[in-house]
């Protein structure tokens, strides 16, 4: 099977740490994979409104959510690539998976049972020592997958505040060469260890 990766840059800032991270990783992949790069800024969606139980649910069409969801239904594979904003996804990364929630009631569309099985991959930049510090945005991302019935690869982290500090980041470049190439698991929640 041909293996279709959608990159979701999360990043209020053009060519930031993460998406410099993100792309080097990218460039590991093998040539018969086709990349799909998109900008949550530059195709942003209104906040998300959750009307499960309030109305009935349309496709989207002819707009960023529906460019979004199409790209979303087009991949194998799904990297969210967002900074550590305030310990968790920046409000654009947040934003789009809140769709998730209107896509799953979406006639027609069968989102969970499409997305079961394929992969959702998370890289992130922060400006903090300490790794621990982005587990509320690992879990995030787990979690979502888990409940998605998604493979999870798990979090390319890297460490870099200013415009281009993750390029000095030697452990960081380093994972970043083999975090494609893994077999990731079926998430689990933790209750389910």
């Amino acid at each position: 099977m041909t293996r279709h990766f959608l990159f979701l840059l999360g990043s209020a800032r053009d060519s930031g740490n993460t998406e410099l991270l993100a792309r080097r990783a990218a460039e590991q992949l093998p040539v018969d994979v086709t990349q799909r790069w998109l900008s949550l800024t530059e195709h942003p969606v209104p906040d998300f409104e959750d009307l499960r139980h309030d109305s009935d649910h349309v496709r989207p069409s002819g707009d960023n959510t529906a460019l979004l969801l199409d790209a979303t239904l087009a991949a194998t594979d799904i990297v969210i690539a967002s900074p550590l904003y305030w310990y968790s996804l920046s409000a654009h990364t947040k934003r789009y998976l809140d769709y998730w929630s209107g896509w799953l009631r979406t006639p027609g569309l069968d989102f969970k049972k499409t997305m079961a099985g394929r992969t959702l991959w998370g890289v992130t930049a922060l400006a903090h020592e300490e790794e621990e510090v982005a587990d509320p945005l690992i879990g995030t991302l787990n979690h979502s997958a888990a409940y998605m019935g998604m493979r999870f690869g798990g979090v390319l982290l890297g460490n870099g505040s200013k415009p281009g500090d993750v390029l000095t980041d030697s452990a960081a470049l380093t994972r970043a060469k083999t975090f494609f190439a893994q077999e990731p698991p079926l998430a689990r929640f933790p209750y389910d260890s």
